[in-house]
């Protein structure tokens, strides 16, 4: 039966978003567990929700709006990234303008709020072309990033002040980056949903820094696990016949629970990562 799924091109787009997704999107979640930002995720869903609210007003992709709106709204948070709590209370104060604005629209329009809501539960198999496109580019965009720029990444990660002084252009290297986790956040949605879209980003990146020695083992490991829980749950919730967002998800979460269970000699404190390049 599920030879028979694969050969449908909804199946095969999907799967291959997935693999795209599984390159980029556990490095942007190092990225996010580096500059301790774990609210982004919420914050971007509240922004995804105006943008595809923005989108039915106008009759423009929803996606492709909620996409613009969170990368807009990731550069706009770089002037406050100076310290965390400075970047905290900015996404607290965002999720609250964001849902409220995105409510107004939707009633201005008349578009009932469901239909906007659905888009943010995920569908894989509704995957489009831009979508794959999108993960596309991110999946060249984000490793490239950081293999360019991998030092300079390590030490802005570990401590802003000491990056700053050792000449990393730390603010335009900071932009860059909230820009890429905005934006990579919005084009997952497709795939899990934007309630599950740890799957994908976080969950690998967590299991990941229990495994590696080094800030460029952790983006490896985090590939590398996401390759395996991508495909391997895509598979199973075929077979089940079950949505695959939540069996992701449960598979994601099962493998960095096992992780955290490895024995402590395994695991590297995230600030030995800026000395290792």
């Amino acid at each position: 039966m599920i030879f028979e799924l694969l050969e449908l091109a909804a199946v095969q787009r999907a799967a291959f978003a997935l693999l795209l997704g599984a390159v980029a999107l556990p490095i942007i979640g190092v990225v996010i567990i580096g500059l301790d930002i774990m609210p982004v995720r919420f914050a971007m869903m509240h922004i995804a929700l105006l943008g595809i609210a923005i989108g039915l007003l106008t009759g423009l992709d929803p996606l492709l709006c909620a996409v613009v709106a969170c990368g807009l709204s990731g550069a706009g948070l770089t002037p406050l990234a100076r310290s965390q709590s400075g970047l905290s209370g900015a996404m607290g104060l965002l999720m609250s303008l964001a849902i409220a604005a995105a409510l107004l629209v939707l009633s201005i329009s008349g578009v009932n709020a469901s239909a906007a809501f659905e888009l943010l539960w995920g569908s894989i198999l509704a995957t489009k072309t831009g979508d794959v496109v999108l993960l596309g580019a991110l999946a060249v965009i984000v490793p490239a990033l950081f293999v360019w720029r991998r030092r300079q990444l390590a030490l802005l990660l570990h401590d802003r002040e000491l990056a700053a002084c050792s000449g990393v252009p730390v603010n335009r290297l900071t932009l860059v980056l909230l820009v890429l986790v905005a934006v990579a956040i919005a084009g997952a949605i497709r795939l899990t949903g934007a309630l599950l879209v740890d799957a994908l980003t976080l969950l690998p990146a967590l299991a990941a820094r229990r495994l590696a020695q080094s800030l460029t083992g952790m983006a490896l490991w985090a590939v590398g696990i996401g390759v395996v829980v991508n495909l391997a749950g895509f598979a199973l919730a075929l077979l089940l016949d079950q949505p695959p967002g939540p069996v992701l998800v449960l598979l994601a979460g099962a493998v960095a629970l096992a992780a955290h269970f490895l024995p402590e000699r395994r695991t590297l404190a995230w600030q030995s990562a800026s000395s290792s390049h």
